[in-house]
């Protein structure tokens, strides 16, 4: 009767076996010793031929070498017995001593499970599986989310006067604005939340822009290259611009992410200390003919307006103040957390004394809020502070005022005023 053999597929375990012996045979030597030697030894059910006739082991495989008058080599028997059984009959083969005329020793080395390499090989075919339908599935609720937001942004952008400059929607309504290069830096700046902004669109000054910067605080935010450098001297020779600030060096200010956007207009600086600082080369004379030079943002400073207003009589007054409360650590981490969260935005967060939120509101009706509210403690906004906001303020008992920036020296008032570049 011919022999059946296992199906590799259906092998669960594989026992590999060492051999050494002392002599020269062949593999039907050895195939012979293996089911002559344990005949008997294991009973009916675990007998190596009635196994094999069964299909529950398969072909035995021996693969042996002769060299200097000894062979060795090695023994593969599949198994679709369970664990135990498997070991059973591995451990049969140890007791085989001679094969032919020759002593012989077999040392079973280990016994593989098959189905942990089909495992790890389902494993790593479902990450392949798994990656490609990623790539090509539709967006999760998030995706189509940021990609609806990003679109509505981009339809926001607008254009402005005669030369039909692309700006954000919000640059009429702004006291203040950010003039930025071209048109992909408008959408970047509004995708990121920020629409009061305008482009130059060119390397020459609009005539629409000169007037603009007449009527609004302006903050000129160029390229870290030296084409931003030659920007700054063009808007300082023909434009108001009250402060300057920069990309990272290298970097282009369409191409930078939410955090660094704030924190370059965080580190802005006035017009007048880039001027004190080497006048003669931001002069009209110059702007036009001099070979640019690097512009260096310097860190963070408390930024100071282009004019500083005469006090009156009130304002003199509040000199003359009890102790001031200071602020805690934790109370200045939340008003600098607060106060980035507000960039841009021209609107306010008005704080009870636990620092929870009453209400945001837009920077205009701040006043009118503070008035109708008792319980304010503190207020956070995207502006500058003022005599008149200081003024309601005291009236109403506001301990705090954290803003972008203050016209008002905190020795002038008994209201603490804190500045983003404080914190």
């Amino acid at each position: 009767m011919k022999m059946g053999k296992i199906s590799p597929v259906s092998a669960k375990y594989i026992i590999h076996a060492a051999i050494n012996i002392e002599g020269v045979v062949d593999k039907p030597d050895v195939i012979g010793a293996i089911f002559g030697q344990t005949e008997g030894l294991l009973g009916a059910d675990l007998e190596y031929r009635e196994l094999q006739r069964s299909g529950r082991i398969g072909r035995i495989e021996v693969n042996v070498e002769t060299k200097g008058g000894k062979t060795g080599g090695a023994i593969i028997i599949p198994s679709s017995l369970d664990k135990a059984e498997t070991a059973i009959i591995g451990a049969a083969l140890e007791i085989i001593q001679r094969i032919g005329p020759c002593n012989a020793k077999i040392k079973v080395e280990n016994i593989e499970d098959v189905r942990v390499s089909k495992r790890q090989f389902v494993i790593e075919r479902a990450k392949e599986l798994l990656k490609q339908l990623m790539e090509t599935s539709l967006p999760d609720s998030q995706e189509l989310t940021d990609e609806v937001t990003y679109s509505v942004r981009v339809m926001e952008i607008q254009e402005y006067g005669k030369d039909r400059l692309p700006c954000g929607p919000s640059i009429e309504e702004s006291n203040e604005i950010i003039v930025v290069e071209g048109r992909a830096d408008v959408l970047n700046l509004l995708k990121h939340g920020l629409k009061n902004c305008i482009a130059i669109n060119g390397t020459a000054v609009p005539e629409t822009l000169i007037e603009l910067s007449k009527k609004k605080v302006v903050t000129a935010f160029v390229d870290g290259d030296r084409g931003g450098d030659l920007i700054i001297k063009e808007l300082l020779a023909t434009a108001d611009i009250d402060y300057f600030t920069k990309a990272p060096d290298g970097k282009e200010v369409e191409e930078l992410q939410k955090k660094e956007i704030h924190k370059a207009l965080r580190s802005r600086i006035a017009a007048e200390q880039i001027k004190a600082e080497a006048p003669e080369r931001y002069s009209a004379r110059n702007a036009a003919s001099e070979e640019p030079e690097v512009v260096r943002v310097a860190p963070p400073l408390r930024l100071q307006p282009v004019s500083q207003p005469v006090e009156d009589r009130s304002m003199q007054r509040m000199r003359v103040e009890p102790r001031k409360r200071q602020p805690t650590a934790n109370e200045r981490k939340i008003f600098r957390e607060m106060a980035e969260d507000l960039i841009g935005t021209r609107g306010a967060y008005v704080l009870d004394d636990k620092l929870d939120i009453l209400g945001k509101v837009p920077i205009t009706e701040l006043q009118s809020t503070i008035k109708n509210l008792s319980s304010v403690y503190a207020v956070v906004f995207d502006g500058v502070i003022d005599k008149d906001l200081v003024r309601v303020t005291e009236r109403t008992n506001v301990q705090f005022l954290v803003a972008m920036d203050s016209k008002v020296k905190p020795q002038e008032t008994r209201v603490g005023i804190l500045t983003i570049n404080e914190l």
